[in-house]
């Protein structure tokens, strides 16, 4: 069994209709503005919240993630925000240094250089609040963090030096300047240096060692971060060890998180963006074997939407597994993976809205809440398939 039915909800039949889902994207703009407040900025999940002192800051569930997606559906023209963007991340780093940042890590062992990951420290927001108000002062920030991150044990995308890898990488697109290149090329000397015998990289995260394969905490996140700079072998090296790593069944395929790993673990079988055929396919859709980028697809197309436990967000819900159509649809050119990703992308509004309704309330995360689906929702528009931060960041 390559994934868990139970887990899975069969997809919507409502068409799809741009129209409503233009009006589905700005509802979730509209009750963002109408919940926030200039002190406890939005909300928290308690999942969100989960080893963290309210309000939430961060790229990955926090504040910072919401006003970068607020900013980015603007700039595509969907939706107008009231808040003032550049005033809350102003505030928002602010308090992150005052020392109310996100970082307790409670119950969890989090990486030494902890406070200059992209998704999880101060490094997100340093990016989100030059992009809304650029300054030298932000950009030393910034160049600080990333420098600091180069030898980061975690080796991955959330909390090492990919992460801050794509954050150089987005600078040097948006200024051309050649101290982002020249950062970006000393994370990435050092990070392929670390790389296993194997191909695969050893995480050292959360007081335990790991060898995971997904984008956010493994292989295919890493040499993401890597193919911005360009590299053929590397690629041709990664494709290779998916190929090994895949687990096939009747013409359909995963991944296990972690290389030489089980398909389950405690208990469960996952199927999402962070770990599982979606976001393997999503992220090295360029380079991974077209026979195994269709197997992957397909599994993903016929699990269907996530229930309610994991629900409709980018990491681990309807919205990230959409995202690995709209790649197919890139690879393929054909169209039968669009009308798909649209079809996960209704549904993915349609769980907002019954959410909302239930709770009086959204969710105000990038990664796992409806601002993620706002974002897919947008890229469905326009058959976009650049992920968010990954690939995209306006």
């Amino acid at each position: 069994m390559l994934y868990r039915p139970d887990a899975f909800e069969t997809l919507t039949d409502e068409p799809w209709d741009e129209e409503r889902v233009r009006a589905g994207i700005a509802a979730i703009v509209a009750d963002t503005d109408e919940h926030f407040d200039p002190e406890g900025l939005w909300p928290a999940n308690e999942w969100d919240a989960w080893n963290t002192t309210p309000p939430v800051k961060d790229l990955y569930c926090g504040a910072a993630g919401v006003v970068l997606a607020l900013d980015i559906l603007r700039r595509r023209g969907l939706a107008e925000t009231t808040i003032d963007l550049a005033v809350v991340m102003r505030r928002t780093l602010e308090r992150w240094r005052g020392g109310e940042s996100d970082l307790s890590g409670g119950e969890i062992e989090l990486p030494s250089q902890r406070d200059s990951s992209l998704l999880g420290g101060e490094a997100g927001l340093v990016v989100v609040a030059w992009r809304l108000e650029a300054s030298e002062e932000l950009a030393e920030a910034l160049l600080e963090r990333i420098r600091a991150n180069v030898d980061n044990e975690a080796d991955e995308l959330m909390w090492g030096s990919p992460g801050t890898m794509v954050a150089a990488h987005v600078m040097g697109a948006w200024t051309g300047e050649e101290r982002w290149v020249e950062a970006w090329r000393e994370s990435a000397d050092a990070l392929l240096a670390r790389r296993d015998a194997d191909g695969v990289w050893t995480q050292q995260l959360y007081g335990g060692t790991f060898r995971s394969l997904g984008p956010v905490h493994g292989l295919v996140g890493n040499v993401h971060a890597l193919l911005q700079g360009d590299n053929d072998a590397l690629a041709r090296e990664t494709a290779a060890v998916l190929e090994r790593e895949v687990v096939v069944e009747d013409g359909l395929a995963t991944w296990p998180a972690n290389a030489g790993g089980e398909l389950e673990r405690n208990d469960q079988i996952r199927l999402q963006w962070c770990h599982g055929a979606p976001g393997i396919v999503a992220t090295a859709a360029p380079y991974l074997a077209e026979e195994l980028l269709l197997a992957g697809a397909e599994l993903t197309w016929r699990a269907g939407a996530h229930r309610e436990e994991k629900g409709p967000g980018l990491c681990h819900g309807t919205a990230g597994n959409g995202f690995a159509l709209l790649k197919t649809f890139e690879r393929t050119g054909d169209e039968r993976w669009l009308h798909r990703a649209r079809r996960f992308a209704v549904h993915a509004l349609g769980q907002v809205e019954r959410t909302r309704a239930e709770i009086g309330h959204g969710r105000y995360s990038l990664f796992s809440g409806d601002l993620g689906v706002a974002l897919f929702a947008s890229a469905c528009l326009d058959a976009d398939p650049r992920f968010p931060v990954l690939d995209a960041w306006d």
